[in-house]
């Protein structure tokens, strides 16, 4: 019940109308309590065609049904209102909470999982908060309300109504526990199911064009029959649940009637009180009957809410140490000192090691090597999408685990190969690291970027909306309104990461031309694939299995015969040639 009472925590701002939510549920059961009452006035009274009974009766029976209509509307409004609000805010938390984990806790979850987190097990809590509480504790009072009526009419009838239900509280309790093993599983499969229909729909080109639409069809459903299967085996188990309780209920029934037919013989009880009783004992089977499915509910509920703290749980290796102090804008040097990186779950292989080299401020710095030297890896540490795990990354002589995060990142700018956009405007997509930045400079940095031309060219110019990751747009395009992005958050820090690997020969020229304006006056590292493009760098690192194996200037470095930059110059110059014969 340690998640139950976490998600109850979340309700606490709302106290006010969930008080005015139980006040509309005690008029609901007051309601419903008062039109049984009246049972036996209409037995003993009103059918003995006394006028004066009948108006009275009516009157109050009108009433009864007025107060069980509004206590109705009121505490279902309010406690789906509460719901809908307690939901919202643990939406919210858990969103906010996953944008905020490092890079490697992406790396051990997919989009697919996590969007399921967010939306399936959310909604499923959902339920729980906007209906299945408001039945709870409405049912549970309505019930209370009833009991007390039957013992009040008559003791012993009461104790044979009530001598059942032991009957029914293993039944629940078991049924209620597989409901919950049952509905992690199920929530383990919508999650993989999510998964899988992402795959496929973002990866629609490549399995159009490998014809793998049957294959990917199959995938789905074969992940859609195991959820089948997993549901059904909770409707099973919450199916069950209803005609037990009728079949216990009409024992309870059968015994009441035969001992009430004894009393009723010697006088000790009157046929309005018996009718009054036997209606309040039918009416009591229906909120049991809702209190019954309220337990699988509830244990729906639970573990949907046990997978949704299991995430909130989940801490960033990334954390901001208490005392951060912002970090003054770079000023002199970046500085990597004696840096080793290995991924927190295999912590005993070293993606880097022993990494020490200075970047001057205004300096190009290009880090070059063969794929998988560590080269992404080590620009990562800059932003802290990673921590060092040995060794320190300074800025201007302070190490960037002593800074906040947001002032840290606030001077960075990034670019890599497969820029992300966002399905919004052009504009808006050029100011996303500076939202309140005006038309004018938006366009500034387009020309800076040599976008503007083209996105005259689009309908609705800078209105036009790119679609999901700008794909309406070019390879070239998208680049340059990431470069246009870059320049309008005018971050001293740059980082380059492959910026033109993916594009075509007159593409890379504009882009090349645009990344010119883009470098001017900053600190850039740039990871190039074409040597070409860095051969005018301040400083050339030539990384090696994850270790500097050479420092220098192109014209440095290339005079080192058997030397990493020197061979990976001439590989690439062997296949230019091979390409253009």
């Amino acid at each position: 019940m340690n998640e139950f009472r976490r998600l109850l925590e979340y309700a606490k701002p709302y106290r006010g109308r969930l008080a005015l939510a139980v006040l509309g549920m005690v008029v609901y059961a007051a309601g419903a309590l008062g039109i049984v009452y009246l049972v036996e006035p209409i037995f003993d009274g009103v059918l003995r065609a006394n006028p004066q009974n009948v108006r009275f009766v009516a009157a109050m029976l009108l009433c009864a049904f007025a107060a069980k209509g509004l206590g109705a509307y009121v505490s279902s409004y309010l406690m789906t209102d509460v719901g809908q609000r307690v939901v919202m805010d643990l939406r919210n938390r858990l969103y906010r909470h996953v944008l905020k984990q490092s890079a490697s806790f992406f790396s051990r979850h997919t989009s697919g999982q996590l969007v399921s987190r967010i939306t399936n097990d959310v909604a499923q809590v959902q339920t729980a908060a906007s209906e299945t509480l408001a039945d709870l504790v409405r049912e549970s009072v309505t019930v209370l309300g009833f009991a007390a009526y039957l013992v009040f009419l008559d003791a012993d009838l009461a104790v044979i109504c009530v001598a059942t239900v032991p009957l029914v509280v293993y039944p629940l309790v078991r049924l209620g526990q597989r409901v919950r093993s049952t509905t992690r599983r199920g929530q383990e499969h919508q999650e993989h199911l999510t998964h899988v229909a992402a795959e496929g729909l973002t990866g629609h080109r490549i399995v159009k064009a490998f014809g793998a639409e049957e294959r990917e069809s199959a995938r789905f459903s074969a992940v859609g029959a195991s959820l089948y299967r997993t549901n059904m085996r909770v409707t099973a188990a919450m199916s069950a649940l209803p005609p037990l309780m009728e079949f216990i209920g009409g024992i309870a029934a059968a015994g009441a009637i035969w001992y009430a037919s004894i009393k009723i013989t010697r006088g000790e009880l009157t046929t309005g009180q018996f009718g009054s009783f036997l209606f309040a004992a039918f009416s009591l089977y229906a909120p049991i009957k809702k209190l019954s499915r309220v337990n699988a509910g509830l244990q729906q509920a639970i573990a949907a809410a046990q997978r949704i703290f299991e995430m909130l749980d989940t801490h960033s290796e990334v954390k901001e140490r208490s005392g951060a102090r912002a970090l003054a804008p770079l000023q002199s040097t970046v500085e990597f000192r004696d840096v080793a990186f290995a991924y927190n779950d295999t912590p005993d292989k070293f993606i880097l090691r022993h990494v020490s080299f200075t970047a001057q401020a205004g300096q190009v710095v290009a880090l070059v090597g063969l794929s998988g030297a560590g080269k992404t890896t080590l620009v990562n540490l800059i932003p802290r999408f990673y921590d060092v795990t040995e060794g320190a990354l300074l800025i201007d002589g302070v190490d960037v685990r002593d800074v906040t995060l947001a002032s840290l990142r606030g001077q960075i700018a990034l670019v890599t190969q497969e820029n992300v956009l966002f399905d919004d405007t052009i504009a808006a997509n050029i100011a996303y690291g500076a939202p309140h930045a005006s038309r004018a400079a938006i366009e500034a940095a387009a020309q800076a970027a040599h976008a503007h031309d083209f996105i005259l060219e689009v309908e609705g110019d800078y209105d036009a909306r790119i679609g999901e990751r700008g794909q309406r747009l070019s390879g070239g395009q998208r680049q340059r309104l990431a470069i246009a992005r870059a320049i309008l958050t005018n971050a001293p820090i740059l980082v380059l990461d492959e910026a033109t690997s993916a594009l075509d020969s007159e593409s890379e020229q504009v882009v090349q031309a645009a990344l010119v304006n883009l470098m001017r006056d900053r600190t850039t590292f740039v990871i190039a694939h074409r040597l070409s493009t860095v051969r005018h760098a301040g400083l050339i690192v030539a990384i090696e299995d994850g270790q500097v194996a050479e420092l220098g200037t192109h014209d440095t470095l290339i005079d080192r015969a058997g030397g990493v930059y020197a061979r990976l110059h001439a590989l690439q110059i062997m296949d230019e040639r091979e390409e253009t014969h």
